[in-house]
Parts: structure tokens; sequence; C-alpha cells
């Protein structure tokens, strides 16, 4: 059984050696109609890393012909396929760019904005690349607004917009949590003018409310009262759009201490 295995694993090497060898001069042959051929193959074998190596060589030789087309679209798949969508999205925008008359320019503008997509990092780090990627699909909804992909497209810009919406969120919640009530207010407005249809409505009106109280308990006496009446009015506004709000129970026991304390401050 040891010397079989023995036997089977010297017979691979042998054939890793003569396919790499085979390979090496292919890489240094001149004929680049053989070369395209042999990359196509190891494309449809799905032999990515062995068919990037070959378009590289070939990508010079074929531009702006129908080839060219081929391997810039191809070479834009290989790195989609091996999960390295910041190069893909590269080189998905590099075709739309080279060939904008394409049959395949709609998929591969949806590509490069998916790919992007794909960048984008989770939400406690800098967004960036969500910009970018938010960029890149309305390009794609603009130039394409009958395009095949535009569902998607709509799907992938909704959840990139909650994620910077929940990352403005959370730095609103981090200044009331620093006691900095003042940035935390003029967080809590930006959001809702920035974001007008947040389905976090309900949950900033009560934050609002509390951070106002907390203000108030912590301002000079002579701001007191307004921030006090800014707590109530953020209460009675969360009342009147969300009778039925989780929230209400919670804000309205702030909102009951604020005026028990503009009683006392009269």
């Amino acid at each position: 059984m040891f010397y079989r295995r023995l036997i089977i694993g010297i017979l691979f090497c042998l054939i890793c050696c003569t396919s790499c060898n085979e390979f090496g001069r292919m890489l240094k042959s001149t004929d680049n109609e053989m070369k395209y051929e042999v990359a196509m193959d190891y494309y449809d074998r799905k032999d990515y890393n062995h068919a990037l190596q070959l378009f590289d060589l070939l990508s010079n030789a074929f531009r702006n012909t129908p080839r060219g087309e081929m391997i810039t679209y191809r070479t834009a798949m290989c790195y989609y396929l091996t999960y390295d969508y910041e190069i893909a999205a590269y080189y998905f925008n590099k075709f739309v760019n080279t060939y904008p008359f394409s049959k395949d320019a709609e998929k591969a503008a949806f590509m490069n904005a998916y790919c992007s997509y794909k960048t984008s990092p989770q939400i406690t780090l800098d967004q960036k690349n969500t910009e970018m990627a938010i960029s890149n699909i309305q390009s794609y909804m603009e130039h394409y607004p009958e395009g095949d992909s535009i569902p998607r497209a709509k799907e992938l810009l909704a959840d990139l917009n909650n994620k910077l919406e929940e990352k403005d969120y959370n730095i609103c919640i981090l200044y009331y949590r620093m006691e900095n009530y003042n940035a935390a207010i003029t967080c809590f407005e930006n959001l809702l003018k920035k974001y007008p249809n947040t389905t976090h409505r309900e949950e900033i009106l009560s934050d609002m409310a509390k951070t106002y109280y907390d203000y108030a308990e912590n301002s000079v006496p002579e701001k007191q009262k307004e921030r006090y009446e800014a707590c109530i009015e953020r209460y009675n506004t969360l009342n009147y759009l969300y009778p039925e709000s989780t929230y209400l129970k919670e804000a309205a026991q702030v909102a009951d201490k604020a005026r028990k304390k503009l009683e006392n401050l009269h």
C-alpha cells in the first residue's frame, strides 16, 4: 500500500511538472492565436489563474478587436469568480469605457456596480467604498433605466443607503453616550433631513426627547426652559405620528419629567 501511494505521488508530480513546462512554453510563445485558444480553454475549464496569465499577455495584441473585447470581459469575470471584487470592478468599468456599444456593456456596467457593492465594508469601518458603490449603482441605473438588472440594482442601492443611515444613527448615539448633547441633537436633526423616509423615525424622535431632557439637565438655567420644551415637543410629535409606537411609553415618562421641571422653573 505504501509503495502504491508513493508511485501515485511520483506520477502526479511528473504530470504537474510536465503541465508546468508546457504552460511555461505557452507563455513564451509568439503565437497569439494559439495563446488565445488556450486561454479560452483554461477559462472554460474554470482554471482562472492560468487564463488570467494568458489574458494579461494578450490584452495589448488584441486591443479594440472582438477578441480584445472578449479578453477584457473574461479578465473581469476571472477576478469576479475568484472573489477579487475590487480588481474585477476595475476591469468591468474598463470594459464599459472601451466597448460602450458591446452587447455585454450593460451587464458589465451592472457587474461593476455589483463588485463595488461587494467591497462595501462592515458598518463600523470607513464607508468610502460604500459611497463609491452607491455612485456606481446610480450610474448604471441612469445609463440603463430599462436594464434587466434594474430591480436588483434598486435592492443593492437600498441596502447600501440603509448601511450609511445606520452608520449615521450610531454616530448620533455615540455623541449622546459621550454626553455631547448639542452634537447629538444636531446629528439627529441632520439624520432626519438626510433620510426623510427613514424607518427609524420613531426611535429617533424618542432618542431626541431623551437627549433634549439630558441636555436641559446639564444646561445653565437660562437655557433649560427651551430644552425641556423641545423634549416635550419631540414626544408630542412621536405621539401624533405614531400613536401605537413601542417607544411612546419611555418617551412619555421623559416628557412627564420635563413638564415637572418646567413647573418648578416658574
